[in-house]
């Protein structure tokens, strides 16, 4: 999310509805980072991976509508992990979930949102690492 820098606070933390033209601000946020990531030595190897991190399984995410395995493996990681940090963390608009929670909702968008080998993985890893607290 690397490209939200870029975005107004006021948009960032609104805690009612966006309006259109701010939904539309935040869907840049994946190609402003690609920019970001791109002009740095650093970050360039993983510049395609933040582009494509909004990316769903099922073709309806931005800001190309890729689908399946045309989504590079490292932006459908991020995406889950993303995802999961979100839930888990809560935004200015809504309360954070339950690690076991966030866990159900990835588990529910499988094959949707996430690549549903992923998020099998991921939900199983992060269930051991729970175990292992």
């Amino acid at each position: 999310d690397i490209g939200k820098v870029t975005i107004s606070e006021n948009i960032l933390t609104k805690k009612g509805d966006l309006t259109e033209e701010e939904w539309q601000i935040i869907t840049e946020h994946p190609e402003r980072g690609y920019k970001i990531a791109s002009a740095t030595e650093e970050f360039a190897p993983v510049a395609q991976a933040i582009l494509y991190h909004h990316e769903y399984w099922n073709g309806s995410g931005y800001p190309k509508g890729l689908k399946g395995d045309e989504i590079p493996l490292l932006s459908r990681i991020i995406s889950i992990v993303d995802a999961y940090d979100v839930m888990t963390a809560g935004r200015p608009y809504k309360d954070a979930m339950s690690e076991e929670e966030a866990l159900e909702e990835i588990e529910e968008c499988a094959g949707g949102q996430f690549d549903p080998e992923l998020a099998e993985i991921f939900v199983e890893v992060m269930k051991n690492a729970e175990g292992n607290k």
